[in-house]
């Protein structure tokens, strides 16, 4: 039985709200084309694409009844809106439509940094002392100045780091004037130890976790400020964008930290299919939660460290993506076999 899948996706004729001076480039072209080349590769599975956002909800609505799932790769959120995210699973489940990845709740925790930070400490996960910036600053520093809600390293440059009151005025400064940030600002002790991230693939009770990554600064001038944000991912002429990732080095109890915190948060968080967290070692080697990332990045290469997780345990680009359909047609099984 061939299982027929619909791919939604940003939309390319649209500005992108993470960079709007570099919409939807090469970069992105370019895993777009190797998506399409990938998927057609997988046996038992027809595909159709998405992109045109100002036609989705009548193509979504025509799609009812002629579906088996839907791929949702639209991380850059409905009219390319992170804060718009969240309302396409919402979409898809108010048109009763079985999709990949996590749900609107999900999504809508994860993208308030403060939130997972309260999450994380109930579930007895550690994080790197912070507070939303509300007058006198009570961390020593140095620290890093975050907005509380965004995403893909939006907002976070090596600008943000201070280490000291002037610095730090001019990091929020930098976040309100070059960013326009009006939202709440988090405040976070700047943790010197090594960035990591985990990848997870499954739901409860069948989750793969796959290799450890963390980020190579060696290529970056040693007197920059050790992180992986925005220029990392969005500005090809700078300096960070040369930040690797590479096999995490790791101690068992470093490393069964990380995965058991992720696995922790992943499903109190109800992250669905597959999901990235972010974590950094802080001065003693203990690892702090930073992020929780539902339906992280998909592409194979550029700022694809799902993928390179992925390759390191031994997956190509087809079984990554098989993996994670499977995962979500497993979740789904009793409302696509009555489909």
């Amino acid at each position: 039985m061939t299982r027929r899948v619909a791919v939604l996706l940003g939309d390319p004729e649209r500005p992108n709200s993470v960079a709007p001076d570099r919409p939807f480039g090469d970069d992105y072209l370019q895993s777009l084309a190797e998506l399409r080349k990938t998927l057609v590769q997988l046996e038992g599975y027809e595909f159709r694409y998405l992109t045109n956002h100002a036609t989705l909800l009548d193509d979504l609505r025509a799609l009812r009844g002629n579906i088996d799932l839907v791929f949702n790769l639209c991380d850059e959120g409905f009219g390319n809106r992170l804060d718009r995210e969240l309302h396409v699973p919402a979409l898809l489940e108010i048109l009763d439509l079985p999709y990949t990845g996590a749900g609107p709740e999900c999504l809508s925790w994860c993208f308030d940094k403060s939130l997972v930070r309260h999450v994380a400490a109930e579930e007895g996960v550690k994080v790197a002392r912070g507070c939303i910036l509300n007058g006198a600053m009570p961390l020593p520093y140095p620290v890093i100045v975050k907005p509380c809600c965004a995403d893909g390293s939006w907002g976070i440059t090596m600008r943000s780091v201070a280490a000291d009151a002037a610095a730090l005025d001019r990091a929020l400064a930098h976040l309100r004037g070059d960013f326009a940030y009006t939202g709440r600002v988090l405040i976070e002790e700047f943790l010197p130890g090594a960035d990591l991230t985990v990848g997870i693939i499954g739901n409860p009770g069948c989750y793969r976790v796959l290799p450890v990554l963390e980020d190579s600064y060696h290529e970056i001038p040693a007197h920059l400020p050790r992180v992986c944000g925005y220029e990392a991912k969005w500005r090809p002429d700078s300096p960070y964008w040369n930040v690797r990732p590479q096999a995490a080095n790791l101690t068992p109890a470093q490393h069964q930290a990380v995965v058991a915190g992720s696995l922790r948060m992943a499903e109190r968080l109800a992250c669905r299919d597959y999901v990235r967290c972010d974590w950094r070692l802080d001065a003693a080697g203990e690892p702090r939660l930073l992020e929780v990332n539902p339906n992280p990045g998909w592409g194979w290469e550029g700022d694809g460290h799902f993928a390179k997780m992925a390759r390191l345990a031994g997956m190509t680009y087809p079984q990554m993506l098989l993996e994670i359909l499977r995962a979500a047609e497993r979740r789904h099984s009793p409302l696509i076999a009555d489909r």
